[in-house]
């Protein structure tokens, strides 16, 4: 972290400089015989890994295996590390080291500690250890909780099944250990469990590719060889600026930036680090995975030096043969990063499916067998290459990529597959509204044949069901060889688009604006169309009976719509961003007119309310636009609204449902980050696990399988309990599931 508040991106220390220091920390406790290695009371992530990048050296060196301890901090109630990491993103961020226990220390008492502790106790498949301090010190500097307090408040993690190891920190005595090892001496300690192969990432924020995720947008535009305005702003040393390319990729939809700076008029890598640095102190960036993308491995390195989180690498290959590629390899594995291959070896690059197969075949074998790099942390990218360029051979190329990832990863289990998209269109360069439609259409059948990420940009994906269908037509012909004649077809289309008169048939097709205001209300949001829905809005108030049927009806039904082909691939999650944001402007708009009405109905009947709804987006989620929807409908039938906002953790919303003594609790929440059981869904918190069926779930031997079908949705409600006092309210689980295909 910087220690200048006027230069973000000043570091006092190198991450080079930290390892040689904790190199020597190390050796010396080594040295004397030190059975256990304690990396504690961590407030900044980079830092450690630099110590189990050092300790990691030192065991190789001397063919030796400490066992390492990792110890967090939370500094404050915001439930974050110093350097900004929740405890999920903490410990995907430290999880290569295999450590015997991770845990939390010191900071603000047992009390506090405890929901981040559940938090580390659902994610981690290792011992997790626990020693807070005695409370928080006085004015004087004296600790208060006595040996009792202390030792229940402990008991209270061993008996919720948390902890394997526990303690005392800062304020603590011989009694206060005494006291905790009487209290936890009753009950078991925790279950170590099973982690599932999945994909983790982190920025400041975790990321899991699971299967309700059906694709990851990599934000390309943060690439001085994607982006001709971001190259421009770097080679002008325009940071800031560069800052902005980065947080509107995040803020329209993409799930991981990828960060290149391979420009030939500047130091890429001095360039890298000064931007991660500096981009390490804007949190709305720096939430997501930070994909380090280069062709220089001396810039790779660098980066994987500035990111504390868990970061994928683009790219390694087998290029300069297998010695080069395993000593990268087990690199990118000792920075604790994940890693793209690319499908190139001595021969040069794979064009053909064989090849692809052959080449990425060949390097999971060496990945795993020889490095032991975890399979579910391996993304091949079998190369997009242009189609439609008038080369013969060209021709196959969208075949071959979709045919070698269904192999790939139908015998390569727990693999991903990326790609640079925009690579496929290159033959169209200028011409905009062609591009996006061939991109469109090849990742519609590109996910279904098991790719799960891809370089994009975020913010210019097109609808497939919106594609002009003769484009359509005409890009399938060409993406999937159908025709002899295919790229003919399509350049002769293409001219159509090009320039004014692609804009002119691309963005001015306003045949929709001709039908009903309830039809063009449900068009809007499919469409991410924000011009019209003013106007369209009130003018559908104005002819409908109430404000409320606006949304109850054509905005819901075009909601409806966008669930519908984001759950059959043929709309992605920057798309649905937009959507919402028209449904989120609709909405504003009507809601002055519902609370006027709302008002002179309760003023004319004296009715009171219906019920006292609590309402909150769960912590791990920022989503809010379908619980907010919820919130007017129910105010609007007259229910009295309490709305926590997003990023709520369990204890705020119970206390607060006590508090103000409501009848209903309504929680919004994606599947993944809410199913935790420190999330306000888990079972410990009073509703059943969420899981899910037998059917859903893939074995850690088994390939993905990619038939695209609906999961059936995931529905929990608690049973009442027979204790329950007649004031308490019962409580309503309200999970927004999504149907994915898989």
């Amino acid at each position: 972290m910087s220690t200048d508040v006027n230069s973000p991106g000043h570091r006092a220390i190198t991450f080079d400089e930290l390892v040689v220091a904790y190199g020597e920390a190390i050796r010396g406790p080594v040295d004397a015989g030190a059975d256990l290695l304690l990396f504690e009371t961590i407030t900044d992530t980079l830092n450690t890994k630099a110590g189990i990048f050092a300790a990691q050296k030192l065991f190789h060196e001397r063919r030796i295996d400490v066992p390492v301890m990792i110890s967090g901090t939370i500094t404050d109630l915001s439930g974050r590390t110093l350097s900004g990491q929740t405890p999920t993103a903490f410990w995907y961020s430290v999880r290569h080291a295999n450590p015997l226990t991770i845990g939390l220390n010191c900071a603000l008492g047992a009390n506090a500690m405890r929901a981040h502790l559940g938090e580390l106790s659902d994610v981690a498949d290792t011992f997790i250890c626990a020693y807070p301090n005695a409370g928080l010190p006085n004015a004087f500097g004296q600790y208060d909780e006595t040996p009792e307090f202390m030792a229940e408040q402990i008991e209270g993690f061993a008996a919720s099944g948390y902890v394997n190891i526990v303690g005392g920190c800062c304020g603590s005595t011989p009694d206060h250990i005494r006291a905790i090892a009487q209290a936890v001496s009753k009950h078991k300690p925790r279950v170590v469990p099973e982690a599932d192969k999945l994909l983790r990432l982190s920025g400041l924020e975790p990321f899991t590719l699971t299967s309700d995720i059906p694709f990851v947008n990599v934000g390309e535009r943060t690439n001085v060889t994607g982006s001709a305005r971001f190259r421009k702003l770097i080679t002008a040393g325009d940071y800031t600026a560069a800052l902005d390319v980065a947080r509107d990729q995040v803020a329209n939809g993409a799930q991981v930036i990828d960060i290149n700076m391979d420009e030939g008029l500047i130091d890429s890598k001095q360039v890298m680090i000064e931007f991660l640095n500096l981009l390490a102190a804007e949190p709305d960036i720096a939430k997501v995975p930070l994909m380090i993308d280069s062709s220089k491995w001396e810039v790779i390195e660098a980066g994987l030096k500035c990111v504390q989180g868990k970061a994928p690498v683009n790219s390694i290959s087998m290029k300069e043969g297998e010695e080069q590629f395993l000593h990268h390899a087990r690199t990118v594995r000792a920075y604790g990063a994940a890693v793209v291959v690319m499908a190139f070896d001595e021969q040069g690059r794979a064009d053909t499916l064989e090849r692809k197969v052959e080449i990425c075949s060949r390097a999971y074998k060496l990945l795993t067998e020889e490095v032991g790099f975890p399979p579910e942390d391996i993304v091949f990218d079998p190369n997009v290459f242009a189609v439609a360029t008038g080369i013969e051979e060209h021709n196959g190329y969208g075949v071959a990529f979709l045919e070698a990832t269904k192999i790939i990863t139908d015998t390569l289990p727990h693999v991903h597959i990326s790609g640079g998209i925009s690579n496929l269109s290159f033959s169209f360069r200028g011409n905009e509204p062609v591009r996006e439609a061939m991109h469109a259409v090849f990742l519609y059948y590109a996910i279904q044949n098991g790719m799960d990420m891809g370089i994009v940009n975020a913010g210019q994906l097109a609808v497939y069901e919106s594609i002009d269908k003769e484009l359509r037509d005409a890009c399938e012909d060409v993406i999937l060889n159908r025709r002899e004649d295919g790229t003919d077809r399509l350049l002769a289309l293409a001219e159509r688009y090009r320039g004014s008169a692609g804009k002119e048939v691309a963005a001015k097709d306003l045949s929709w604006r001709e039908k009903s205001v309830e039809d063009r209300i449900a068009h809007a949001p499919v469409n991410g169309i924000t011009e019209y829905i003013d106007a369209d809005t009130e003018e559908a108030r104005q002819k409908l009976p109430r404000p409320l049927h606006v949304i109850e009806g054509p905005l819901m039904a075009g909601m409806s719509i966008v669930g519908d082909l984001f759950g059959s691939g043929k709309m992605f999650l920057p798309q649905v961003v937009k959507s919402a944001r028209v449904m989120k402007q609709a909405v504003a708009l009507l809601l002055p007119y519902m609370e006027a009405e709302k008002n002179a109905d309760g003023n004319a009947t004296g009715r009171q309310s219906a019920g006292k709804v609590l309402m909150a987006t769960v912590k791990g989620d920022v989503h809010d636009i379908g619980k907010n929807i919820v919130g007017v409908v129910l105010s609007c039938n007259n229910y009295e609204i309490i709305d926590l906002g997003v990023m709520v953790p369990t204890a705020k919303i119970l206390q607060t449902a006590r508090d103000e003594n409501v009848d209903i609790i309504g929680l919004s929440g994606l599947i993944t980050p809410s199913a935790r059981r420190d999330g306000a869904c888990g079972r410990r918190n009073g509703a059943r696990r969420l899981r899910h069926s037998p059917a859903d779930r893939r074995g850690n031997d088994q390939p993905r399988p990619h038939g695209r079908q609906n999961s059936p949705a995931l529905r929990t409600r608690p049973e009442p309990s027979m204790s329950t006092t007649p004031a308490a309210p019962w409580v309503w689980w309200a999970i927004c599931c999504r149907r994915t295909p898989r």
